[in-house]
Formats: structure tokens, sequence, C-alpha cells
């Protein structure tokens, strides 16, 4: 197995991929619209991944955190709102918006289980401050650390009932990005002292069983490297610092923060310490670069990744669906 995570090109597998994956075979996959017809259409993909590797428990990626990060979109799916919903009712009833972001997040397992997903992006854990860049924006849950890790965890918990692994991001934390790292490369220059809010939401979902990575330098542990590509950052402050034990994937590597072949920035990333590197875009010069470059996925990585999957519970309720979303709207409305 390669410690690689790759997209696909269409909305099936193609008869290149499919004998480059087979060979290749990469610890998973992740979808986006490109790859999203319909129902079906959907899960005869995620099930011909699936027999494909050889495994039920293949890890099968998709963001789908709600408001504007959604793939699976209306009217096939329905919409769900972004996690500052959740943040808003979290200010006059706490106890309301943990049990709404709860719901709401076993629903979309429950979304994603239906149609053979197994990993879903989120939660985000980065806390929000004053000048946090709209890439993050709505879609933070907070800017008081406590709050952001307990909606996180409630989150994680949902998705786990819903049949789905959740992925707490961005680490060790995004907040304070003021550029987008889809387009730049942020730099964060807090010292270690302001960074400790950054850090506790991850330190408090420490046992989460997956995590992602930040394309951001942080000046205070790495001058020159962005946290997915930094041993310190890695392994000092996510590993030991935060005690982090899950797996750690980057962030995709083909955004424009990092610089360099994506080849070259997989294997590195992966040296630096990521059990597994993140390829989006299904480019297949890209990935057959990727796979020739990587070394096998460590048994340690490989451990970790398998401890995340196992954590699946089968689901046989998808009925529920419309129900968790009633009393997540019932809730909500309380904030107005």
């Amino acid at each position: 197995m390669k410690p690689v995570i790759f997209g696909l090109s269409g909305d099936r597998i193609s008869d290149d991929e499919r004998a480059f994956f087979k060979d290749a075979d990469p610890a998973g996959y992740i979808l986006f619209k490109r790859n999203i017809v319909d129902r079906v259409q959907l899960r005869a993909l995620t099930d011909d991944l699936k027999n494909l590797a050889g495994r039920d428990d293949l890890a099968i990626l998709i963001d789908q955190e709600g408001g504007r990060v959604a793939r699976m979109q209306p009217p096939e799916w329905p919409a769900f709102p972004a996690g500052a919903a959740f943040d808003r009712l979290y200010d006059i009833a706490p106890m309301s918006a943990i049990e709404a972001a709860r719901a709401n997040a076993e629903a979309i397992g429950l979304m994603l289980a239906e149609v053979g997903i197994t990993v879903d992006c989120l939660p985000l854990l980065d806390v929000r401050v004053p000048e946090t860049h709209d890439a993050i924006g709505d879609r933070a849950l907070g800017s008081d650390p406590m709050r952001v890790a307990a909606l996180g965890r409630a989150v994680i918990d949902g998705l786990r009932a819903g049949g789905v692994v959740g992925i707490v991001k961005h680490m060790p934390g995004q907040g304070r990005a003021v550029v987008d790292s889809h387009l730049e490369l942020p730099t964060v220059t807090a010292d270690a002292d302001a960074l400790e809010q950054d850090l506790a939401p991850f330190a408090a979902l420490k046992d989460a069983p997956m995590g992602m990575t930040g394309h951001i330098v942080f000046t205070a542990w790495d001058k020159e490297r962005c946290a997915t590509m930094s041993p310190n950052i890695l392994n000092d402050i996510i590993r030991d610092k935060i005690g982090f034990t899950g797996l750690i994937m980057s962030d995709d590597l083909d955004m424009k923060a990092l610089k360099g072949s994506v080849p070259e920035l997989a294997a590195q990333c992966v040296a630096a310490g990521c059990d597994v590197a993140l390829n989006c875009w299904g480019r297949f010069d890209e990935m057959l670069g990727i796979a020739n470059l990587l070394p096998d996925i460590t048994p340690v990585a490989r451990q970790r990744l398998d401890a995340a999957m196992a954590t699946i519970q089968p689901v046989d309720h998808f009925a529920r669906m419309a129900e968790l979303m009633a009393k997540r709207d019932a809730l909500l409305a309380l904030a107005g």
C-alpha cells in the first residue's frame, strides 16, 4: 500500500485508473463534484473502488461540511448549515448547540454511508480570530477554544453514529491565516504562548481517528517550512505537545501555498511525518509520479489507518435522517 489518497478524474474509474490503482494500492480516495451524478452512480462508484481494493473498510473521503463546502448538493441531497450556525446557538444555549451539531453530523454521516462514503473531512477545529480569512470564515465553530472543542467533539460523535469517520482539521490551527492557502502560503507570526489557543481544541480531541494538516508557516515553531512539511511541527507540536495519536494526512498538495512538483511534495510531507499524502485532482501524470516516489506505507501509519477505519459502525437506520435534521432545525431556531 502506498501512503497516499488519490482523487479520480470522472464519475467512474477509467481503464487507465483501474490498472494503476490496482498496482499502486493507495491508502484511499477522495471524491469531488466531478465524481458525483446521483445516488445510484455514486454507490456504484464507491462499491467499485472497494472491490478494486479488496477492502470493505476502504477510506473513501469527501468534503461534506455544509454551507459553502458541500460536494453532494441539492436537489439530489439536502443542504446542511455551516459551522457558524452552531456557534450562534451556543451563545444562548450551549447544550442545545452541542446536540444540534451532533444531530446534524449524524444526518451527514447517514447520507454519506448510504452511498458508500466512509470518511468526512470534518470538523474544523480552527479557532476564529478577528483577522481570520474568509477561506475559513463561517466554516469555523467559534472563537473560543473550548467551544470549538465541545462542538467538534459532537461532530466527531455524530459522524461516528452515522457510520463514517471524521477528520479534525487544519492542524495545528488555521484560524490566524490572513490569506487563502488555496492561493498563497499563509505565515503566522504569533508567539508560542498565543498559539496555545489554537492548539487547545486539537489537544481536547487528541484521540480523534484522523487529522489533516494546514499549509501554514508558524514562525514560532519553524520559520521556513509550513506545518505539512515541517518535522518539528508534525512531531514536536502535533504528536508530542498536542498528543495526537490518530492518522495524520496532508491537506491537498495541489494548493498554491506549496511550490514544487506534486510528487516531490508528496514524498517530502511523508518524510516529514505525515502518515499519508493527499492528492485531490486525479491528474494521471501526478499520481503516477507520486506512486513512483513514495515508499510503502509504514507499519505504524498502516496501524493508524486500520484503527481509524475500525471505528466505523454499521448502520441501517437511514430513515432517521429526516428526524435528525428536524431536531437540528428546531434547536437552531432557538437562535432565530
